[in-house]
Order: structure tokens, then C-alpha cells, then sequence
């Protein structure tokens, strides 16, 4: 089959157009003609997310219609032999067109269920998030998974499918291939077989500070910086390690003397470091796509005007010892030297460990960068939720990192028997934490940008840990309206335990305007690029739904020190990140190393 070009997407006569894409969707050409009256497109993922538009503002009748002309997998259509082409490779790929009767009658017996259920078939990509096909085990656990699942969120999810199908059978017509985003991929794929021992075949991540994991992640990341591209690699007194590759200004001679012009370099990266049982994507998806635009500009004999500085940072989870961010604070001058006298679980003191590592306690004083030094930091991250997944929006840029409020509190009432016990004569503590949770998720919904969640409770005896996030302004409604809720519950609450911390700073926090300033340089700036590229970008201005704030704690707020930090998002399946179902598309870390002129790389 002849591959198509941009040049033809955008010329073509919409007829012509319309029929040469038949089959992006199934039996639904509507998507396609309505999007292709807002040509000319600057690339296919701006046709693919103008497809998404189409499909968002159509309402939910024509979305169910869309989602009801999917067929079954390896349903009646496949056994009537009347499947489309598309649907027919696809399912071929996935190995559904030669089940087990075993198999087969799992499988029918799951759709039917689903059906039956939510009122639309059971609809997956199975060709998969490298478009290469997944297993018929894999269909069948998702499957069984999702028949389980809200009926909001499979309406959501069967749409997203829906998109990705249409998105793989695009690019099989325009021949196209994420090969950079492949590249990440299998960086981190590899990164991930080295798991601490006690979780070895498991099939769980946990990588913790130091561990022989730990050290042999740092290994191969160094070795991965090297072949990328990068013009030294080395690993500091902390356990970062550090890659670099130089400007242009930079002379390549067998002295590798510094030319006497010079730019500031760019700082960007994240961690290595795991929580247990983490995701493959979580920190390293921040090293590893530099490392791919760093890759791109090595092998076009490119350089930029200012040198690229990707930090692996060892540690910012706080798994083994009671510290965070001990890669990024050693940078900012943070780590504190009584960190050094912590023990782990079983008595090594963090000293020690660094030693056994043949790490220079001593020298950590040295990495402190000064931030006058660089042009700013910049951190690629997974998104931590599920705003640009639902938008369907490869990136989006976060405006701020809050800050929390954590309080641990015990209400105490009474034990009695639950049968014998009049209503009237109860000290419930547990009904009493059920009114403080509908307040705090209502304190919350007020306020449209905080979040509130009570994480842990302990009944009965009534312990229970509050977690959460809302502005300062909320924090005595929360607690002189709690002790209302308690008290009419007959129980009592005592004065809570309190942790807060602080949002983020910004440079100049005294000055508002400047500020905002900032922020609006920054979008335009972003939005430039994502033009140029043809890629959507959250509209942050637009909608406030689509902001991204962000409540965990990353390096880029450890580097807020620095001028100019910046943090950006990448989707991820239904917002899930420190799991093993954290998950990615090939086309979601896809970066592009094009110049946005002369002294520009697009990320």
C-alpha cells in the first residue's frame, strides 16, 4: 500500500481525503470529514487530537453510536469472517483469530458480561501502546479487570481506545513510526530489570538508595548517557549521575579546551530511585528523554548553543532512610550532613552504605551547582493524574506545586454492641470520621483547585490518618468544623497533629506581577513550540479543568532555587503512577530535537 504524506492530508479534495483514510474509525467516517475541515494540519498528531475534538463535541448519543460499531473481540463478527480489514489484522496480530476453545469461550462469556453491563462492547487496542500487539493473556486480564470498573470511567476508557485504534491505523497509512519514542521505551524497559533482591521474581520494581539495584541502575544509565551521545558521564558523591553534552561553542579537540565564547547550559532530569513497587516511568521518564534529544542532535552532527546537563538524581523517594531529595539537595545545597547518621531497617547507617558504594561523603559539599550558573532547570515527569489522559493531550506544562497539609488525629468513643446498642446511646467514632470525610471532600470541592483525601483509617478504636491538600484558608474551617462533626457523634477529638508544607517558591514571590510575567513568557514560548510540532498542549489559559497543579513533591520544586524551574507532564492510562499498571504510549514520549530557531531545542 502507497503511504500517504502531509502534503496530500492537507490538499487532497476532502472527498478524496476522506475515502483514501476510511477505516481510521470504524464505520464512523463523520470523525474524519469533520476534522479535516479544519486543514491545513502541521502533523498528524494535530489531525489525530482534531479527530479527538470531533469526537469530544459530538455529545454522548453519537459517542455510544461510535463505541456500538466496534465489534467484539474474537466475537460473532470474527467468527462470520466479517470484520473489517483493519479489525481483522489487528485481532490476527493479538493471536484472538486462533483461541483455545478454552479461550474462546472466556472470552465470550467476558464480552457478554460487559455488554450486558454498560450497554457498548468491550473495546481495546490490542495491538498495544508500541502498536506491536498484545498477548491473548493480557486481553483476557484486562478484560476480566475492566467488566469490574464504573461505568463513567469505561465509557472514558472505550473512547480512549477507540482514539488509539484510529491513531495506529493512521500512522500505518502515512508509514510513520515513533522511533524516538520506541528509543525511550526500551531504555527504560531495560532500566527496569533490576528490582532490590527481596523482589525478584515478582515481578514488582522497588529500587531503593544503594541497594545492589540501585548502584546497578546508576551503571547502566551512565553507560546509556554515553552511547547517546553524550560527551562525558560520571557519577557524583551522591549517587547522581551526571551526563553532559556540550555546545557548539565548545571546541571537539583532543584537548577539549573551553572556546572563549560561552553559554549558560541547561539543567534537566529527574530520579532513578523507585517507591516499592513502583512504575517503570516515574522519575526516569525525565532522564531518558533528554537522553533521546541528545541522541537526535548527536546523530544529525548537531549542537546546541548552550550545553545540556541531564541529572540521573539517585534518590527522592525516601524508601530506605528517613530523607528525600538527597540527589537534588546535594545540587542546591540542601543534604544535610546529619542525614549521614540514619539507619535503614536493618541498622546500616546512610554513611555506610555510601562508603560500601565507594562514595566521598566528604565531597558531596562540592556538587552544590550555583544557580546563577544556568539557564534554569527542567524536569520531565508522568503526569500524577488523569487530566491530560482524559483531554487526550501529550503534554501539558504545571503552573504550580502546592502544598499539603497532613493531619493525624484519634477520635475516641465507645465500643458497644452493634445489635443491643439504641441508636441514641452510641459513641460511634467510625460514624463520626464518616461526617469528616464528606467535610473535607466538600471543603475541597469548594475551592475548585485543592484536593482532600482521607488516606488511611485504623477501626475500631478509631484511629484514623488524615491526609490532604487545601489552601490555608481552609485549615480552620476543616479543624473547628470537625470538631463539630465530632462532638456530634458524642466522641471527642483532640487537638490534631499537624504537618503542612509549603507550596513551592517561585523567583521573586513578593511580586506578583513578575510573576505572572513569567508565566505567560512561558506558555507563549511552550505554545510556540507545540505549534511548530503540531502537538496539542494542555490550554492551561483556556480551561481551567486542564491546569496542572501539582500536589506530589518532584525534584523541579527541590530546584525552585534555581532560576526558572520548569516541569512539564506526560499522560499517563487513567492518571496511574506509582503501580506496576503505570503504563505509556510510544507516542507520548516522543520528543523532538528540531531547532525552534537558532538558539532553541523543542522537548
Amino acid at each position: 500500500m502507497n503511504t500517504l504524506t502531509l502534503e496530500q492530508l492537507n490538499t487532497l479534495p476532502l472527498s478524496e481525503a476522506v475515502r483514501l483514510l476510511d477505516g481510521l474509525y470504524e464505520h464512523s467516517p463523520w470523525i474524519v470529514e469533520k476534522a479535516l475541515q479544519q486543514r491545513p494540519f502541521v502533523s498528524l498528531a494535530a489531525f489525530k487530537h482534531g479527530m479527538v475534538q470531533v469526537v469530544a463535541a459530538a455529545g454522548r448519543e453519537p459517542q455510544l453510536a461510535l463505541l456500538r460499531a466496534h465489534p467484539e473481540l474474537a466475537g460473532k463478527a470474527m467468527v462470520d469472517n466479517s470484520l473489517t480489514t483493519e479489525s481483522t489484522n489487528e485481532q490476527s496480530k493479538a493471536g484472538l483469530t486462533h483461541c483455545t476453545p478454552a479461550e474462546f469461550d472466556k472470552i465470550q462469556r467476558l464480552n457478554a458480561e460487559y455488554n450486558a453491563r454498560f450497554g457498548f462492547p468491550f473495546i481495546l487496542a490490542v495491538r498495544g501502546p508500541r502498536g506491536t500487539g498484545l498477548s491473548k493473556a493480557e486481553i483476557i486480564a484486562t478484560l476480566e479487570r475492566r467488566v469490574q470498573g464504573h461505568p463513567d470511567f469505561e465509557l472514558a476508557e472505550c473512547l480512549r481506545n477507540v482514539h488509539r485504534i484510529a491513531e495506529i491505523r493512521l500512522n500505518d497509512k502515512f508509514g510513520y513510526t515513533p522511533t524516538e519514542g520506541h528509543q525511550v521505551w526500551d531504555w527504560q524497559e531495560a532500566l527496569a530489570q533490576h528490582t532490590d533482591a527481596a523482589y525478584v521474581g515478582t515481578g514488582q520494581l522497588t529500587v531503593t538508595y544503594l541497594t545492589d539495584a540501585h548502584l546497578a541502575c546508576a551503571r547502566q544509565i551512565q553507560a546509556d548517557m554515553l552511547a547517546a551521545g553524550c560527551d562525558s558521564a560520571s557519577i557524583d558523591a551522591v549517587g547522581n549521575v551526571v551526563g553532559r553534552y556540550e555546545s557548539d561553542s565548545y571546541p571537539r579537540t583532543s584537548e577539549m579546551r573551553q572556546s572563549p565564547v560561552s553559554s549558560k547550559p541547561l539543567l534537566t532530569g529527574s530520579h532513578y530511585d523507585t517507591v516499592r513497587n513502583g512504575g517503570k516511568y516515574d522519575g526516569r521518564l525525565g532522564i531518558y528523554v533528554p537522553l533521546a534529544c541528545v541522541q537526535a542532535l548527536k546523530a544529525r552532527g548537531q549542537r546546541l548553543p548552550y550545553a545540556l546537563e541531564v541529572v540521573a538524581f539517585a534518590e527522592e523517594e525516601g524508601q530506605r532512610y528517613k530523607a528525600t531529595f538527597l540527589g537534588s539537595g546535594a545540587l542546591t545545597g540542601d543534604f544535610d550532613p546529619t542525614w549521614l547518621d540514619q539507619t535503614d531497617a536493618d541498622g546500616i547507617s546512610m554513611r555506610d552504605a555510601m562508603a560500601k558504594a565507594g562514595l566521598d561523603v566528604n565531597a558531596i559539599g562540592a556538587i552544590r551547582r550555583n544557580p546563577a550558573d544556568y539557564q534554569g532547570f527542567v524536569e520531565v515527569h508522568i503526569e500524577q493524574g488523569p487530566v491530560l489522559n482524559a483531554l487526550d493531550i501529550p503534554l501539558g506544562v504545571v503552573t504550580s506545586i502546592n502544598a499539603s497539609v497532613r493531619y493525624l488525629g484519634e477520635i475516641t468513643g465507645m465500643a458497644s454492641h452493634a445489635g443491643t446498642t439504641p441508636m441514641g446511646q452510641r459513641r460511634d467514632a467510625a460514624a463520626a470520621v464518616a461526617e469528616l470525610i464528606l467535610l473535607v471532600e466538600h471543603c475541597a470541592t469548594q475551592d475548585g483547585d485543592s484536593v482532600g483525601t482521607v488516606g488511611q483509617l485504623q477501626v475500631p478504636m478509631a484511629h484514623h490518618v488524615v491526609p490532604g491538600a487545601a489552601p490555608s484558608r481552609w485549615i480552620c474551617v476543616l479543624v473547628g468544623r470537625a470538631a463539630r462533626c465530632t462532638g456530634g457523634q458524642g466522641t471527642h477529638w483532640p487537638a490534631p497533629d499537624l504537618r503542612a508544607t509549603r507550596p513551592a517558591p517561585q523567583p521573586h514571590p513578593h511580586h506578583a506581577g513578575q510573576r505572572g510575567a513569567q508565566r505567560a513568557r512561558m506558555a507563549a514560548a511552550l505554545g510556540s513550540c507545540s505549534r511548530r510540532l503540531g502537538c496539542a498542549l494542555a490550554p492551561h489559559a483556556q480551561r481551567r479543568r486542564a491546569r496542572c497543579h501539582e500536589a506530589a513533591h518532584h525534584t523541579a520544586a527541590s530546584h525552585a532555587v534555581c532560576t526558572r524551574p520548569e516541569f512539564r507532564h506526560q499522560p499517563q492510562p487513567a492518571g496511574i503512577h506509582h503501580q506496576r499498571r503505570h503504563a505509556t504510549r510510544s507516542r507520548c514520549v516522543q520528543p523532538s530535537a528540531a531547532p525552534t530557531g537558532p538558539r532553541g531545542l523543542n522537548v
